[in-house]
Order: structure tokens, then C-alpha cells, then sequence
């Protein structure tokens, strides 16, 4: 560690938790104040520690750190809530009533009573101008939030007290908000045929159903598969975001014998056998006696970021990434969090109608990518969480962790979510269609060597691509004895020659109808 590190003193949330003993998430920005040295900051394993001269020195008293947090270290509701819990109520009163106007005392007045729920004695702001709950310049808001006339706040957080994410404007989101995915899909779709396009959509929903569940492991029967692909053409159209629809959707892609009738009722946790009675525990989940203000407040976000006018990425990072971190079902978490990708980008109108991006496709190639945007909040909240397991597997979690559940930072999940939309468009809805046109070259070509049946086209090409690009002399008289030898060659050039075939034979593993 550094020596300015050492002797400098925490400010902002780090005095806080300090000074309270208290425990919590990890915030994205860390503050101390130092005597020596200048003004600076430096990026240790994705948090931002900043020293700052001993003139920014807040001083001994909460509410002042409290500022300062708000400042610098920015808005932390499940650590803002776990101080105000633990700092005596007239240490906050008094910072409130000493700075009545100030624009900093007046979110901490709000943020106390939106978090506690719990009204303090202090008179109700009489005049001056409203303030936004958070910063529209720092975060992701809804544009037609709430006046609170008693702090003189607008309430534009993306949630209500039950859940409420939070995601930073980073230069990466800014980046990338600024981009016109939409219009760049557009683009891609118009420059292929649109007999094409309705072609590629039946692959594209068969491909996104498989790759959903094979990020789990799972080879689906036909009939889960083709229930699944169902529930993605709904998708496109239909708002899928309210309890009763999303235990209906649980119960057509899961085995019958593990279908829901509601929110889960016991703990569950993701963990791997070791060993005998051994378990290695990757993360842990809500207490089921928590799920129901959870899910709540989950679908009441998903309405007010649809409602409030907040990107379509954001908001369904935030909602599919927040549902699957409650894990609220006993089984099809993981693909009903995909599923939400795919239906909020839709009816948000990001995807064009008649597409879909096929997002678990790239997540499955990308799975290093994958994990890490899980594991952002699985491996801190597992610091959080007291546990015990009898022998039979059987979790019981010991402290109380709503909290953490409550308000998570999804800045790194929406980063992840953007990469891997923009990697389906430029490259994953890219491939697709120029494969489809590609085969159809090659298709068109084939039948000008020799007119045959399009079962026995499709059966050439992906043998040859099987074999380098040609026939095998054992495949040949099994299937194709009938061909001369100036038509065989002619035909295996128009399997080379008509595309340039991926390292991966694209070919070979696709299946035309």
C-alpha cells in the first residue's frame, strides 16, 4: 500500500462504515483525506480510490460525511441505508435543520425517509427550488418523476423503496448510449432480401432457445424447446413483466415436475458437489420471506423505467440481471433472465419488428464475459452473507441480507449487457444473415451444375464441409454414386468459392428449412 494510503484518514462512506462497525457492498469510489501529498486518485481492481488535500476534510460530524459521500463517493442506497439505521436520529435532525436549504441536506432528508420509510420531525421545506434526487449528468433517471413538495425533491430514481437499482454514467455507457443500435440494425436488415430476413428468423428463435439452455448444461427435449421458441415470439409483443406471466412463463419452460405456482418458499443458492457432503457455494439468494416485496418492487422498476423514458439497454439490464439476482423460482431463473432481454428490448423497440438478437449466443461464446458481469455482485454479496448448511443441503441464512438485494449498483451488468448487444448485431445477426445468402449462392449454383432435390443439396454441402470442403470417396457412393466426376468437382468449387466459409464450418452445424 501505498505510504500516502497510510496516512491519509477515510472519508465519506468509508468514515462512516468505520466509525458504525458496519459491513456492506463495496462502493465504486473510496475517499480519504491526507496531509501530505497532492490531489489524486488511482484504479485498484475496479474501484476508484481518490486522496484528497487535507482542505476537503468534512470535519468529526455524520451528517457532514454524510454530504461528502453524496459528493464524491456518490449515491450508495443500501450503504446510505445501513448508516441511517445506525446514526441516532437527532445527530441527522440536527444536520438537517442546520442547512434547511441546502441541496445535499435536503436528498439526505429524502433518501432517510425513502429508505426507512419512517418521518422525521423536521417542518417541510416552505419554498425554494426542486433538486434532483440523483443527478441526471451522473445516472440513469426517469424524466417524469415525482415532486416531493415537503424536501423540495424530484424523486427520479428508476425505483421505489423495494428495489431500486442504480447505474453510473460511465464514459463506456455514455459511449454507448450515444450510438444508434437501432438504426445500425436497420441498416444490417435492409441491405438483405426480406424474404431472407423472414427466413432467418425461424434459425435465429431455434438458435437463441438452444444457447439459452445451453449456458445451463441443459439439452431440452423437443417439446421444452419448441415451448421456449413460443414464448420468444411472444416476446416481441407482449409485456412479460408481471407475476402471473412470468410463473406462466417459468411453467412452459421447465420440467412439468419442477413447475411453480409462486414466488419460491424456501433458500436456494448456486453451488457445485465437491466432494461427499462438500459444497462449494458460488452465490445465495434472497430469503423466500423476502421475495415478495423483492419481485414487487423488481416489476414496479420495470414499469417506471418504461414509463419514465430510461434506455432500453439500461432498463433491461436492470430488470433482467436484478431477476435473476433474486433467483425467485426454484428452476429457469437463469433462461427467464434472458427471455427478459429479449422482451424489454422488444417492446422498448429496440429490435426491429420480425428480428430478434440471439444475446445467449454471444453470451455462450463469451462466457468468460458472461460470468464476471454475474459475478460483479455474486462474489462481494457472498462476503455479506452468514450461512449454515445441515447435511442434507439445506441452506439457512443467518443475518439479514434484504439490503443488499434491495439497491445494487448495475453499472458493470449494463456495461456487459451493451457489449453483448452490440457483439449480436455487428457480428452475431451479421454472420446469420450472410450465411443464409451465402448458402443460397451456393444453392443457386449447385442446381445450375444439376438439377436435384434440395434434401440432396442441403446433404452435400454439409458433407463437404464436413471433409475440408469435399466429398469423402465413402460418402460419395453412399450417397451421391449418381455424379459424374466433372459434376462432383464442379459442385465442391461451388461450396468453396460461393463464401468464405468460418474457421468454425458455419456450414456444417446449421440446418436449413
Amino acid at each position: 500500500m501505498d505510504i500516502d494510503i497510510l496516512e491519509a484518514r477515510p472519508a465519506g462512506y468509508a468514515y462512516l462504515l468505520k466509525m458504525f462497525q458496519l459491513s456492506g457492498m463495496p462502493n465504486w469510489h473510496i475517499s480519504y483525506v491526507s496531509k501530505l501529498g497532492t490531489h489524486h486518485s488511482r484504479l485498484l481492481n475496479g474501484t476508484i480510490e481518490e486522496i484528497f488535500r487535507i482542505q476537503y476534510w468534512p470535519g468529526e460530524k455524520v451528517g457532514d460525511h454524510l454530504e461528502f459521500a453524496l459528493k464524491y463517493d456518490g449515491v450508495n442506497l443500501s450503504l446510505l441505508k445501513q448508516i441511517f439505521k445506525a446514526v441516532p436520529e437527532a445527530e441527522i435532525v440536527g444536520y438537517i435543520k442546520s442547512k434547511p436549504t441546502g441541496k445535499y441536506s435536503r436528498r439526505i432528508w429524502f433518501f432517510y425517509e425513502f429508505l426507512l420509510e419512517k418521518i422525521l420531525p423536521v417542518d417541510d421545506v416552505s419554498s425554494g427550488n426542486y433538486v434532483n434526487a440523483i443527478e441526471e449528468k451522473l445516472y440513469y433517471t426517469i424524466t417524469n418523476g415525482e415532486k416531493s413538495q415537503r424536501h423540495r425533491v424530484v424523486n427520479n430514481l428508476p425505483g421505489p423503496m423495494e428495489f431500486c437499482p442504480i447505474i453510473r454514467k460511465t464514459d463506456k455507457l455514455k459511449k454507448m448510449d450515444s450510438a444508434d443500435l437501432r438504426k445500425r440494425c436497420e441498416e444490417i436488415v435492409t441491405s438483405f432480401p426480406s424474404d431472407l430476413i423472414r427466413r432467418a428468423l425461424s434459425y435465429l428463435y431455434n438458435k437463441e432457445t438452444k444457447s439459452s439452455f445451453e449456458i445451463e448444461h441443459i439439452k431440452p427435449n423437443a417439446s421444452r424447446t419448441e415451448k421456449f421458441i413460443c414464448s420468444l415470439e411472444l416476446a416481441e409483443r407482449d409485456e412479460f413483466c408481471e407475476k402471473r406471466l412470468l410463473i406462466d412463463l417459468q411453467n412452459r419452460i421447465v420440467d412439468s415436475r419442477f413447475k411453480s405456482c409462486d414466488y419460491r418458499i424456501t433458500q436456494n443458492y448456486v453451488g457445485q458437489t465437491v466432494t461427499y457432503q462438500k459444497e462449494v457455494i458460488h452465490y445465495i439468494c434472497p430469503k423466500p420471506e423476502n421475495l415478495p416485496d423483492l419481485m414487487k418492487g423488481l416489476i414496479a422498476s420495470h414499469k417506471r423505467m418504461k414509463n419514465g423514458g430510461v434506455s432500453p439497454v439500461i432498463h433491461a439490464a436492470a430488470i433482467a440481471y436484478g431477476f435473476v439476482f433474486l433467483h425467485p423460482f426454484e428452476d429457469g431463473n437463469g433462461r427467464i433472465h434472458r427471455f427478459l432481454i429479449h422482451n424489454i428490448l422488444s417492446i422498448r423497440g429496440m429490435v426491429p419488428r420480425g428480428l430478434m438478437f440471439p444475446v445467449s449466443a454471444v453470451m455462450l461464446k463469451n462466457p468468460i464475459e458472461y460470468d464476471s458481469s454475474l459475478e460483479a455482485f455474486s462474489r462481494p454479496m457472498m462476503q455479506l452473507v452468514e450461512y449454515k448448511l445441515d447435511t442434507s443441503g439445506q441452506m439457512t441464512v443467518e443475518n439479514d441480507t434484504e439490503c443488499w438485494y434491495r439497491y445494487i449498483d448495475m453499472t458493470r451488468q449494463a456495461e456487459a449487457l451493451y457489449d453483448f448487444v452490440n457483439k449480436t448485431i455487428e457480428e452475431e445477426l451479421v454472420e446469420e444473415l450472410t450465411f443464409l445468402a451465402d448458402y443460397d449462392n451456393t444453392k443457386k449454383a449447385i442446381q445450375e451444375i444439376i438439377d436435384m432435390p434440395d434434401r440432396l443439396i442441403d446433404l452435400f454441402i454439409q458433407l463437404c464441409l464436413q471433409n475440408s470442403g469435399t466429398l469423402s470417396a465413402k460418402k460419395k457412393s453412399t450417397h451421391f454414386s449418381f455424379l459424374t466426376e466433372n459434376e462432383l468437382k464442379a459442385m465442391e468449387n461451388s461450396v468453396k468459392n460461393s463464401s468464405k466459409v468460418p474457421s468454425d464450418n458455419i456450414f456444417a452445424r446449421k440446418k436449413i428449412r
